[in-house]
């Protein structure tokens, strides 16, 4: 079962010097990896380069940054092959982000 660990961060407040961080990252996503967990996953570019889209009464109207005022943006997110929640929940557990932000965890809807 396919589930998005989507990870939320206020930016700017990692408590660790990013290229130690990095290293940190590297690591998870060596283990994921190496266990067939990981999926797939990317980092996002900073909240101040996003662009909100919706459509009302027909007409897009786009607004510049995040749609929700928060103090944790989305920064990045895996995609993790789990057998159920409870390993997904270990594995989120293991994102260096997950020390000091918060590490939502989604099942991904499957169609047939």
């Amino acid at each position: 079962m396919q589930f998005l660990a989507l990870i939320y961060s206020a930016e700017g407040s990692d408590d660790v010097d990013m290229p130690t961080l990095m290293s940190q990252y590297q690591d998870f996503g060596n283990e994921a990896g190496s266990q067939g967990i990981l999926d797939g996953g990317n980092a996002l570019q900073p909240v101040a380069t996003s662009t909100s889209v919706q459509v009302r009464d027909g007409s897009v109207i786009m607004t510049d940054g995040p749609f929700a005022e928060t103090k944790e943006q989305l920064g990045g997110y895996y995609l993790l092959n789990c057998k159920d929640l409870d390993a997904a929940v270990q594995w989120a557990s293991k994102i260096p982000t997950a020390r000091y932000g918060t590490i939502e965890i989604r099942p991904v809807m499957t169609f047939d």
